[in-house]
């Protein structure tokens, strides 16, 4: 029973890796975009992306066009009409509506579990009481653009 067990999460974890693995799409900033801890200009800025500079797009939220985005080991959330991706070789910019045709995955947001990966180090760290109640989804904070 234990080595069928072991099998079968052998082959569930072969099945599962490649897709995590091409989960994330290419993508460019299309301006200095702020990188930031949460997907709203309320959120701490984490660094800026130059314009022009490549990036990944780890997926994007369902009816916000937030992207969560890795830049030169970083990790943070970029607004999507700063951001372009390769679709059929031509860059495209990132909105809900074409996140299937570009293939990036829809992701959540939770303060704790994504500041505990990937922010622990860092001074607004300990603040996330305050940003744990913060309602982004009904953000008005949206960039101009």
């Amino acid at each position: 029973m234990k080595k069928r067990l072991i099998i079968l999460a052998a082959f569930a974890t072969a099945a599962v890796t490649p897709t995590i693995a091409q989960a994330a799409v290419r993508g460019f900033a299309t301006t200095d975009v702020n990188m930031r801890s949460g997907p709203s200009t309320a959120y701490p800025a984490v660094t800026v992306i130059p314009v022009g500079e490549p990036l990944r797009i780890n997926g994007c939220l369902r009816d916000v066009n937030w992207c969560d985005v890795s830049w030169t080991g970083g990790r943070g959330w970029a607004y999507g009409r700063y951001v372009q991706a390769d679709y059929r070789s031509t860059r495209v910019y990132v909105e809900p509506d074409y996140y299937p045709r570009l293939g990036i995955p829809i992701v959540t947001f939770d303060v704790d579990t994504y500041w505990g990966r990937h922010y622990r180090d860092r001074s607004f760290y300990r603040e996330r009481d305050r940003w744990r109640g913060h309602d982004w989804r009904h953000d008005r904070h949206l960039p101009r653009g």
